[in-house]
């Protein structure tokens, strides 16, 4: 058992309609007893393609300890059986989301029992990364969303950028309940954890906080769930290897509760990172920065 990121149904909010399931191409749910369920720890990869079908909100990723994913299991009993277009979904849902390491093995899979494979013109075992984003414009199902997406060096400047100038972000998703730590884009970054205001109330937010960083928003006042965040965090610091983390807050009182979390996650840790903490006025202006 491990702990990572899975799926769990709230059976109350749930009205077993089974919108879900054509959106979960591993074969972890089914509709029993007139509720979705997940059946299999091993078949769920924890990317939440299913979360956009639930029209009641009944679904959420959640981190608990968890059998590990095995993609070579979920080709195998769910994925090659349902054809060609089953398999081009499945491989094109893995690289929308950055998953490299489950993609190569699903290529693995694929060579192992002689399977044509739908995308080889389109991905190769050998240029995953490069050709993710090409994926992304032939998605079939999923939640855009909630869709990981690397842009890579774009924004990575040092200079600020001017009025006009492009986008210093790095990455997709970026609010807190729906990045991965696993995300390809945290391992080594310096991490922003930005408050959600402060984007804001800061004219120059880009050029100032986000340049060469991953990023990551929350608000600490109206989100809910809490824990998760401490226990995404604790594990983008032992699994992303994070180098840095730079916590973005506002001056009003409720926002100090984003230091708080910080802190719980580097108790939990293995790993220490240095943390700065930035304080911004409600006019924008940064009231301090240092490192705590």
């Amino acid at each position: 058992m491990i702990k990572r990121e899975i799926i769990t149904i709230d059976e109350n909010r749930c009205s077993g309609c089974g919108d879900c399931i054509p959106g979960c191409l591993e074969g972890a749910l089914q509709v029993i007893d007139g509720k979705a369920r997940l059946i299999s720890d091993l078949f769920c990869d924890g990317l939440g393609a299913c979360l956009g079908h639930c029209p009641t909100g009944a679904m959420k990723i959640e981190t608990r300890e968890a059998e590990p994913y095995n993609e070579k299991r979920v080709m195998h009993e769910s994925i090659v059986h349902g054809g060609s277009n089953v398999i081009a979904a499945h491989l094109r849902h893995l690289a929308d989301h950055g998953q490299s390491v489950f993609l190569q093995q699903a290529f693995e899979y694929l060579e192992e029992y002689s399977i044509a494979n739908p995308l080889k013109n389109e991905t190769s075992a050998t240029t995953v990364d490069q050709n993710a984003h090409t994926a992304h414009h032939h998605h079939e199902g999923g939640c855009p969303g909630s869709r990981m997406m690397d842009f890579g060096e774009k924004g990575s400047s040092s200079v600020a950028p001017s009025v006009g100038a492009g986008s210093a972000l790095r990455q997709w998703p970026i609010q807190l309940h729906l990045v991965s730590p696993q995300a390809p884009y945290f391992h080594g970054s310096d991490l922003l954890l930005a408050a959600d205001c402060t984007a804001f109330a800061v004219g120059e937010f880009h050029g100032l906080f986000m340049r060469g960083k991953s990023l990551a928003i929350a608000c600490p006042k109206l989100d809910s769930d809490m824990g998760i965040y401490v226990e995404k965090l604790t594990a983008m610091i032992d699994m992303g290897c994070l180098n840095t983390i730079t916590v973005a807050i506002m001056e009003v009182p409720c926002c100090g509760g984003l230091m708080s979390i910080v802190a719980e996650a580097l108790r939990n840790a293995q790993r220490k990172v240095p943390v700065k903490k930035m304080v911004v006025s409600l006019q924008g202006q940064i009231l301090s920065e240092e490192w705590v």
